[in-house]
């Protein structure tokens, strides 16, 4: 079997959402690299394990 052709290396389509500021993420205070992911009670990075959680 033969390998597949490779196409040109496309950036990513979601840095543009980032770029634009039309994302609701916020960036890790601690990281600064990353994105914080967002769930039902609080706001985790993936990199360092910041939490913060969210009052209601």
């Amino acid at each position: 079997m033969g390998k597949s052709p490779k196409g040109k290396n496309h950036p990513s389509q979601l840095h543009k959402l980032y770029s634009n500021g039309k994302t609701k993420s916020e960036f890790c205070p601690k990281c600064d690299a990353t994105f914080m992911a967002t769930h039902k009670d609080r706001k985790t990075c993936g990199k360092c394990g910041y939490t913060v959680f969210i009052k209601k």
